[in-house]
Parts: structure tokens; C-alpha cells; sequence
């Protein structure tokens, strides 16, 4: 019953927060947008998110032939889309990765490796994220002279301060020593053999450098991808948004996305999209419209 109860909450938080949008907006001005938008970019921009899928499941290989788990990349590929049909009916962005490391666990029999390779593979897209999101704030402020976004660039530091913590957290086998003691008390017992799998298994990790590089290259040209994805959409409505905004806008709207408070993110998306994106003037109508058009690619 209680977890009825929060899928209960979580559904009417996504609806309440499309309500609100769109108490906000001219609908009919939002649903003329949607109309007149040209298709064919809409298409595009589907074969790029389904190309950012595809990298995803490169970045994820790389990672579990670092711990020599050897599988067809057809069943990493399908595990990937697996997991992103669960980001879209579980709260926040995190149910896939849950069902995606099952699934593997389960073709692989490597419980603890299944685990730790989702683990990692998330961080070093977060990672990747944020890092870009850094470095494109302070193109908008000092060489756009946006500098009202300051804030922005803080946001970006801090999460990726917090990124290289826990990197650092999971990499560092005294810390996790210490993390680990936890799983001594009470009820957590019964994971503590899970736990130190998983961290025997991240030792693996500690010295697969060039897996990890590799990795967070692949992760940074899946998120062009997705940056292109957002462009694309943009352009299908009108236009008028630059393309350093959108690589700016992404990855934190990513971050946002993050939070568990709805289903899939539905919802947040369509208050974020138009929260960041009017900052540089994007008309509110617009930025609702692509916000609609994301959740359905």
C-alpha cells in the first residue's frame, strides 16, 4: 500500500506539473507550434536519440569488457533500450538503470560486475554532463557576456564536484572500507555480501584507465547527440535558439531530471525546458512545445 501510495503521488506530481505549465502558456499557441512543426526534423531528431541510445550501449561494452564480462553487444544494445523504456514509467531517470543491470545480471550470472558496471557507466555520463555543462557556462558568461547566469555556472561546478566525490568514493578502497560498515547492522546484513562484490569488483576498475577515457569519450559524443536531438526540435518550431545554448541547457536539464519526485520525468521536463531555456529569451510558448515534442521522442 505505501508504495502504491508514493506511484500515486508520483503520478499526480507529473500531472499537476504539466497543469501548471500549461496554466502558464497560450495553449493555443502551443498546440499551433505543435502543428506547423516540420516532421522531417522531428524524424531527424528521433534518429539521433536513437543514435544516442546506441552510444550509450558502446560506452556500457566498454565498460563490462573491462571487468571481462563477455556478451554480444546485441544484448547490451537490448538491455540498453530496456532500460530506457523504464526511465520513461519510473520515477526520475534511475529505474532503467536498475532494470538494464538486472537483466544483464541474470544473461551473465556476474551479479556484482552487472552492478558495479551500471554504477560507473552512470557516473562517467554524469560526469560527462557536467563537465560540458561547466565549460559551456563560462563560454555563455564571458564570451557572450550572459553574465546574469552566473548561478548556472555554479550549479554546474558544484555537481560536478560532487561527481568526482563520489568517483573518487567508489575508487578509493579505504573509503568504501568505511562505507561498508554500514552493512554490519541489523537488516543491511543481508547486503553485505552483494556490497563487497561490488567493491571487489570496482577494484577492477582502478586500474582500467583507459577503459574509463574511452568511456567518458563515448559518453561526451552521445551527449552531442542529445544536444543535437534538442537543436533539432528547437529548429522544427521556429528556430531561433543557438546551438551553445542548447549545450548548455541539456545536460542541466538532465541533472534535473535526476530528482524522483515524478514518472519518467514527465512532468519536470515540460517545467524545465521553459524555466532554463527563457533565461536567454526563448519565447515560453516554444520552449513548452519542444518540452512536449521531447517527452514524446
Amino acid at each position: 500500500m505505501k508504495q502504491k501510495l508514493f506511484t500515486f503521488a508520483k503520478i499526480a506530481i507529473s500531472l499537476g506539473l504539466i497543469a501548471y505549465v500549461f496554466s502558464k502558456v497560450h495553449v493555443e499557441a502551443v498546440l499551433a507550434s505543435l502543428a506547423s512543426a516540420n516532421p522531417w526534423l522531428i524524424l531527424l531528431a528521433l534518429v539521433f536519440y536513437v543514435l544516442a541510445i546506441v552510444l550509450s550501449g558502446v560506452k556500457w561494452n566498454v565498460l563490462l569488457k573491462a571487468l571481462d564480462v563477455q556478451v554480444p553487444f546485441s544484448a547490451v544494445l537490448q538491455y540498453m533500450f530496456v532500460g530506457f523504456f523504464f526511465n520513461n514509467v519510473f520515477p526520475a531517470n534511475i529505474g532503467g538503470d536498475v532494470m538494464r543491470g538486472y537483466g544483464m545480471a541474470r544473461t551473465t550470472d556476474r551479479t556484482a560486475d552487472a552492478a558495479v558496471s551500471v554504477v560507473v557507466d552512470r557516473l562517467i555520463g554524469l560526469l560527462a554532463y557536467m563537465s560540458t555543462a561547466a565549460v559551456m557556462a563560462i563560454v555563455v558568461i564571458t564570451v557572450m557576456g550572459h553574465t546574469n547566469l552566473r548561478w548556472l555556472f555554479n550549479l554546474a561546478l558544484v555537481a560536478l564536484v560532487v561527481m568526482v566525490a563520489a568517483m573518487a568514493v567508489l575508487f578509493s578502497r579505504r573509503l568504501r572500507r568505511q562505507v561498508g560498515q554500514i552493512f554490519n547492522w541489523g537488516p543491511l546484513t543481508r547486503l553485505l555480501p552483494l556490497y563487497t562484490g561490488m567493491s571487489n569488483a570496482l577494484d577492477a576498475y582502478r586500474f582500467r584507465y583507459r577503459a574509463l577515457l574511452i568511456a567518458f569519450l563515448i559518453a561526451l559524443v552521445g551527449l552531442m547527440a542529445t544536444n543535437v536531438v534538442n537543436w533539432l526540435l528547437f529548429e522544427a518550431t521556429g528556430g531561433g535558439v543557438p546551438f551553445v545554448d542548447v549545450m548548455l541547457f541539456n545536460p542541466l536539464i538532465a541533472l534535473v531530471l535526476l530528482v524522483p519526485i515524478s514518472i519518467g520525468g514527465h512532468g519536470v521536463i515540460q517545467g524545465a525546458y521553459p524555466f532554463f531555456y527563457t533565461l536567454l529569451g526563448v519565447p515560453f510558448e516554444q520552449a513548452v512545445a519542444v518540452s512536449v515534442l521531447m517527452s514524446a521522442i
